[in-house]
C-alpha cells in the first residue's frame, strides 16, 4: 500500500509540464545525409542521349564510358531541425573544374533520371562552384525550385517536380518538403561535365550518414 508521501510525489510528477528542448537547438542541430558519387551510378551512357535531347543537352567534348572514368565524389546536406537552413559540402576528384557545366540535386530513385530541385550553379558558373576539388553553400526554402516545363522533346508525366507523396499533386518548394525527400532516398547529386552532359558525369544517391 503506497503512503500518502508516495501519492504526494506521483501526483507531483504527473503534472509536470513535458520537457522541451531549448528552441535555439533547432539551428545548431542537424540531420545529416551524404552520398559518394560515381559514373557507377549514372543510368546511362552520354551516347544513349535521347536524340529530340541532343542539340539542347548534348556533349561538346568526346566522351567516356562510365566503367572507364576515374571521377568520384563525396557530399553531405546538413539540414537544421527547424529545417529554416541546410548546408552542402562536396569534394570531387577526377574532374577538371573548367569541365563542369552544372551541378545539381535532382529527386529520382537510383537508376532513374529526375528533375532538379537545387540549381548550384543558378547564380554563379558551374566551372566556378569548385576550389580545389572543393565546394560549400547554405540553402533556404528560395533555392527548391521545381521544373514548370519540360525540355524540348520531353514530356514527362505530370507533376513534373517530385512530390512530398506519391500521388499527390504537391510540389516540393520547402527544405522540410527536400528533407523528407531525402528521407525517402529519392534525392541525388548530379554533375555535368562538356564531356557528359545528359545522364552526367558522376552521380550520387543520398542517404542518412553513417558516422
Amino acid at each position: 500500500m503506497r503512503t500518502p508521501k508516495a501519492l504526494a510525489a506521483l501526483l507531483a510528477l504527473s503534472i509536470q509540464p513535458a520537457l522541451a528542448k531549448e528552441p535555439s537547438l533547432g539551428a545548431t542541430t542537424f540531420t545529416v545525409y551524404e552520398a559518394f558519387l560515381s559514373p557507377a551510378q549514372e543510368p546511362g551512357e552520354e551516347s544513349e542521349t535521347p536524340k529530340p535531347l541532343q542539340k539542347s543537352l548534348g556533349a561538346t567534348a568526346p566522351s567516356t564510358p562510365r566503367a572507364s572514368r576515374k571521377s568520384r565524389g563525396h557530399g553531405r546536406i546538413r539540414f537544421a531541425k527547424d529545417l529554416t537552413k541546410a548546408y552542402v559540402d562536396v569534394r570531387i576528384e577526377g574532374v577538371n573544374p573548367e569541365d563542369i557545366v552544372m551541378f545539381h540535386v535532382h529527386c529520382g530513385p537510383p537508376g532513374a533520371l529526375g528533375p532538379v530541385v537545387v540549381d548550384f550553379g543558378q547564380d554563379t558558373a558551374a566551372s566556378k562552384l569548385f576550389v580545389d576539388g572543393k565546394f560549400s553553400t547554405e540553402l533556404s526554402n528560395e533555392n527548391v525550385k521545381f521544373v514548370n516545363h519540360a525540355p524540348p522533346g520531353l514530356k514527362p508525366a505530370l507533376p513534373e517536380s517530385c512530390p512530398v507523396e506519391i500521388g499527390m499533386p504537391v510540389q516540393t518548394k520547402t527544405l522540410a518538403g527536400l528533407e523528407w525527400l531525402a528521407r525517402k532516398g529519392v534525392l541525388y547529386f548530379n554533375l555535368h561535365t562538356k564531356a557528359h552532359t545528359y545522364y552526367g558525369e558522376m552521380r550520387g544517391q543520398l542517404y542518412v550518414a553513417q558516422e
